[in-house]
């Protein structure tokens, strides 16, 4: 471990975090070790089991730290609204548009959890690092946009369909998306995509609003 290192330890700290999570992200959990972080980090390879006891305890710890990104980034957007004192939907697409900025620039976050969802059995149990996010999420589009928050409520499918739209962009932008005409090759393409997001979700939050309100049936996909 250098020398600087060894008198910093948030600074050792916050190199293991961001090298485990750059493995985490481009390896998967099993084939990242201790030894392959701490080499990365430049620190000792008993620098990592120091600060996080084991790989289990680093992972979670890395999954921890994103999804405090991921709150920080979407309340921005959020408070930002509130405090200007703008409509629902001025709230809504700023939450939106800041979720999708933040899965856009942070590429080792959109790996990281891609791979935790197909990994299966051999991650470490009880990590639930989304459920705090998801449910601070929840509350504050039920709450602020009038919303069912029941369990599979209005508000929660709202919640999932927004994630599905930022998520798939940020996922298959060099895959699924060329390959039905749509290129997210440059920062102006990019821009486009994000406004027709935003552009859905406000959409949809006027479609279950005025529902809710009796204007008209809600749309199931069946007939009649």
């Amino acid at each position: 471990m250098s020398a600087e290192r060894e008198r910093n330890p948030a600074r050792s700290r916050a190199a293991i975090l961001d090298a485990a999570e750059r493995l985490f992200a481009d390896r998967g959990y099993e084939a990242t070790s201790l030894t392959d972080v701490g080499a990365l980090a430049g620190v000792s390879r008993a620098t990592p089991g120091y600060f996080f006891g084991s790989k289990a305890e680093l992972y979670r710890a890395v999954l921890d730290r994103c999804f405090d990104e991921v709150r920080t980034a979407v309340r921005a957007g959020r408070d930002r609204a509130l405090a200007s004192g703008r409509t629902p939907e001025d709230i809504l697409a700023g939450a939106v548009g800041d979720y999708y900025d933040f899965l856009i620039s942070h590429p080792n976050f959109v790996r990281l959890i891609e791979r935790a969802a197909l990994a299966g059995p051999e991650l470490p149990a009880d990590i639930p690092p989304a459920l705090a996010a998801g449910q601070e999420a929840l509350a504050a589009i039920a709450a602020e946009v009038g919303l069912d928050p029941a369990p599979s409520g209005e508000a929660a499918q709202l919640l999932l369909s927004i994630i599905s739209l930022c998520w798939f962009s940020a996922v298959h932008a060099r895959t699924v998306a060329p390959a039905v005409g749509v290129e997210l090759d440059t920062p102006e393409r990019v821009a486009q995509r994000r406004e027709h997001v935003i552009s859905v979700a406000l959409h949809a939050l006027r479609g279950l609003t005025a529902a809710a309100a009796g204007e008209h049936e809600p749309f199931t996909g069946r007939s009649s």
